[in-house]
């Protein structure tokens, strides 16, 4: 696949997108975890800007793949961002399945259960599993995130070191 658009490598506009969707797949999962107001108005839309994020970190990996092996020189810095840029998708797959277990367990198990009182779970089994995930959620979120940081910032380095004067 010829990835350019416009006489412009996809790389750089497929990274922006992934700045743009972790972070928010991050925050509404947070949000899930922590705001029920939010919990109830986000529903079904954190499972699928968490889903948006694992479908454009392959997309931006393989642009840039694609950009790499037509560069003349690489540098020890890309190769760094390179190597970063592969740690992404495993945060961003966790973030996504702990997206669908919050709204999962709050649609269906919690809500459902108030509806059929012989199906809720015991208050002590509900506070447990409200723990485990919002636990998840921090160190998901926060993984997440730090991990797209670190990337474009080695990314930046790879691009703009030496390229300028001061």
């Amino acid at each position: 696949m010829d990835w350019e658009f416009n006489g412009l490598p996809l790389h750089v506009l497929i990274v922006h997108a992934v700045v743009i969707v972790v972070p928010l797949a991050a925050l509404c999962t947070l949000l899930t975890a922590f705001w029920p107001a939010a919990r109830r108005r986000l529903g079904i839309v954190t499972p699928l800007v968490a889903l948006a994020a694992v479908v454009l970190v392959p997309l931006a990996v393989q642009a840039g793949e694609w950009l790499q092996s037509r560069l003349v020189n690489v540098t020890p810095l890309l190769g760094a961002h390179t190597s970063l840029g592969t740690t992404l998708l495993p945060w961003v797959i966790g973030l996504f399945l702990l997206a669908v277990l919050q709204w999962v367990w709050y649609r269906y198990v919690v809500a459902e259960g108030a509806r059929f009182s012989s199906a809720v779970p015991s208050r002590s089994a509900r506070l447990a599993v409200r723990i485990v995930l919002n636990a998840i959620a921090v160190v998901s979120a926060i993984g997440a995130v730090v991990t797209v940081a670190l990337i474009g910032e080695s990314g930046s380095r790879a691009v703009w070191t030496d390229l300028f004067t001061s």
